[in-house]
């Protein structure tokens, strides 16, 4: 279970991070927000995508759109969405409850400059019920991701 791996990988390296479990689904970053009580740029949403072989996990404010320029200028090529079976495949993890945490494969992760914005962010934790409050700093480190500036700045 995808759950289990995000949990297992908290109790490893996060002890004193806790899973929400809710009973609605928070598999849309509307969905998350709502249930959260949030803006929905305080849901972060996570990506695959595939540039050229390179496959890495993206993760940005929920509210924001990718930068197909920036996208180009920082991996080197065309970027293009991994299809929900695949990022499955990679991570263990259904579409809806995508994070970083606790993957069945290893692979790059890159978060976004836009999820600085927040003091506390909110990625779903492996299920589509499933999150944790984690600030974005922290979510970077525990991942080892990289800091990036591959989105548009939201719009009002």
């Amino acid at each position: 279970m995808s759950l289990d791996s995000v949990r297992d990988f908290f109790t490893t390296h996060a002890p004193d991070i806790h899973i929400i479990e809710l009973e609605t689904s928070t598999a849309t970053v509307a969905l998350a927000a709502e249930a959260h009580g949030v803006e929905p740029g305080r849901i972060a949403k996570t990506l695959g995508l595939k540039i050229g072989e390179l496959e890495v996990l993206l993760v940005a404010r929920g509210d924001a759109r990718l930068d197909n320029k920036k996208l180009k200028a920082t991996f080197g090529g065309k970027a293009k969405m991994l299809d929900g079976e695949r990022v499955q495949l990679l991570t263990s993890h259904p579409v809806g409850g995508v994070c970083p945490f606790g993957l069945a494969t290893p692979m790059p992760v890159y978060c976004d400059c836009s999820l600085k914005a927040f003091d506390e962010v909110l990625p779903a934790a492996g299920a589509i019920h499933s999150a944790v409050r984690i600030t974005p700093q922290r979510l970077a480190e525990l991942v080892e991701a990289q800091w990036v500036d591959v989105c548009q700045e939201p719009t009002e």
